[in-house]
């Protein structure tokens, strides 16, 4: 019990840094409505502990396998404190800020080509943007997609190389995944491995489709405005990482299921060891 509550409380009280990490770094810069920010922090940090507190999970899936989770998290926090640096960077350059806003100068720039998800983000800006913003929009972009992709391989690595998540210990499925039915119908390997693919699709595709899907909804009720920085960063933060945090979930799954089918192929040929 005192375990539990130690490790929830903990956790919340990273999401709590994680959501208040912009308004930390941007203090004094620009104006913001810290109340709703303190709000949202609580309400998250709150979740946080209720999940983590009770010995079965609601909603978080992986909690038993680390560091699935712990990676997830540093992923979204590298995120959101680059760019809160690079916002920074505009109002208050300093030596780092500066850094980090030549290197996600550089990013957005060479991945900025047609069709790419950067310059469709880019294309999502009301037409009569300032090139500054367009510039930081394109920095912010190229940034938070390359820590995306850079933690998409530390993932795969861990899974392929490192043999997560059996080197923890013993996996349970029901545990680790709450939100899937296992009796939903269906044999639950190819049920697995058709969630998996679905993951992976929709976290490729992402990127593409959510600056489409925003542009056209901007269009019927009114133009996305980024001047504000807090808009910017969370709005480019879960543009990359949603799609990199499906994609995780998609290959975790997928690696339960060869688990799985491993299991099955080990038990069959006993059987069939003992029968012959």
């Amino acid at each position: 019990m005192v375990t539990n509550i130690i490790g929830a409380v903990l956790r919340s009280i990273l999401v709590w840094i994680l959501v208040i990490t912009p308004s930390v770094i941007l203090t004094g810069i620009v104006g913001e409505s810290s109340f709703m920010v303190v709000f949202i922090a609580f309400l998250a940090a709150l979740f946080t502990f209720v999940e983590y507190f009770f010995k079965y999970p609601s909603i978080i899936e992986f909690r038993f396998a680390a560091p699935f989770n712990r990676h997830r998290y540093v992923t979204i926090l590298a995120i959101v404190t680059a760019l809160s640096l690079v916002c920074k960077g505009v109002f208050e350059p300093t030596e780092l800020t500066l850094s980090i806003k030549h290197w996600g100068d550089m990013l957005g720039r060479a991945i900025d080509v047609p069709y790419s998800p950067v310059r469709l983000i880019i294309l999502m800006l009301d037409a009569d943007a300032s090139i500054e913003l367009v510039e930081i929009v394109r920095t912010a972009a190229g940034l938070a997609y390359a820590i995306s992709l850079l933690s998409l391989v530390v993932f795969i690595l861990l899974v392929r190389v490192a043999n997560w998540p059996t080197r923890t210990g013993a996996f349970n499925v029901w545990l680790n995944l709450p939100l899937f039915d296992p009796t939903g119908g269906g044999d639950v390997l190819v049920r697995l491995k058709r969630d998996a693919n679905i993951n992976i699709i929709f976290g490729f595709l992402l990127p593409f489709l959510i600056p489409a899907i925003v542009k056209t909804a901007t269009d019927l009720v009114g133009n996305l405005t980024m001047d504000d920085p807090q808009t910017l960063i969370w709005t480019i933060s879960a543009w990359a990482f949603l799609p990199a945090s499906m994609i995780m979930r998609g290959v975790a799954m997928g690696r339960v299921a060869e688990m799985i089918e491993e299991k099955r192929r080990r038990a069959y040929a006993q059987t069939e060891a003992q029968i012959a």
